[in-house]
């Protein structure tokens, strides 16, 4: 039955090829809906999650798309929507990082990752709403910040400040929108096994262990739970999740 819970619904994730996107795209599929889902580099990749997903019975869309590019977002969303027949969920995923202090962070590593994290989340909002407005049930929107958007992270000047933009963005659009039945919402992870945290300095994870109430970091799969509560909660709009392990309280 769950495969058949939301057949026909349409979804499409940013910075869908790895870690938490990933999951969240196999997730929306298992569930029955196609996926759409745009990589920036690796074509292999995304091949072979299109495969992964077309072999849950459900059709898949996946292109190449600078999500920083406000003409590239509104191509690549059209021709998602015209392939797999409409758009019922955005989850806005695609981010980067590049941690320095501040006194010593590139004006190009702020534009970089301001440009991805939150430009790119308004980009594909602004031209997902369209759509969503023809759909008879509206639609729903998810930017997955981060706790670093919440509490302020060490290094992370450019990337704290891009996950609390989204959340500016989320509580703003939730308003603007609310009428014509689209939510919006936000999801703040706090530390998840990914490749990227697989990579910490050994002394550092467990310092952040040390940190964490429930004394581990959290599973792909958990965020693709969450997220998906969010997509299809129909009466919460404006709200942002911790994730986190209670890191944050």
């Amino acid at each position: 039955m769950e495969n058949q819970q939301f057949s026909g619904r349409v979804g499409l994730v940013t910075g869908g090829t790895r870690g938490i996107g990933r999951a969240v795209v196999l997730e929306l599929a298992r569930r029955g809906c196609s996926v759409a889902f745009n990589y920036s580099k690796s074509a292999d990749e995304a091949e072979k999650l299109k495969a992964e997903v077309e072999a849950l019975g459900v059709k898949a869309f996946a292109a190449q798309c600078d999500v920083a590019s406000t003409e590239a977002s509104a191509e690549f969303v059209k021709a998602a929507a015209s392939e797999l027949g409409g758009l019922d969920y955005l989850v806005n995923n695609a981010g980067i990082t590049r941690d320095q202090l501040i006194l010593r962070m590139k004006e190009e590593d702020w534009d970089a990752v301001i440009d991805t994290n939150l430009k790119g989340a308004w980009n594909f909002s602004k031209a997902v709403l369209r759509p969503m407005m023809k759909n008879e049930n509206g639609g729903s929107i998810l930017n997955m910040a981060s706790i670093s958007g919440v509490v302020g992270m060490l290094g992370q000047s450019n990337y704290s400040a891009s996950k609390a933009g989204m959340i500016g963005l989320t509580k703003s659009l939730a308003k603007e929108v609310a009428s014509r039945n689209i939510t919006v919402n936000a999801l703040a992870p706090g530390m998840i096994e990914t490749e990227m945290t697989a990579e910490m300095n050994a002394d550092f994870r467990e310092k952040i262990l040390a940190s964490i109430p429930l004394a581990r970091f959290g599973s792909v799969q958990e965020i693709a739970d969450a997220a998906f509560f969010l997509l299809t909660a129909r009466y919460i709009t404006g709200q942002v999740l911790q994730a986190d392990g209670g890191l944050a309280m």
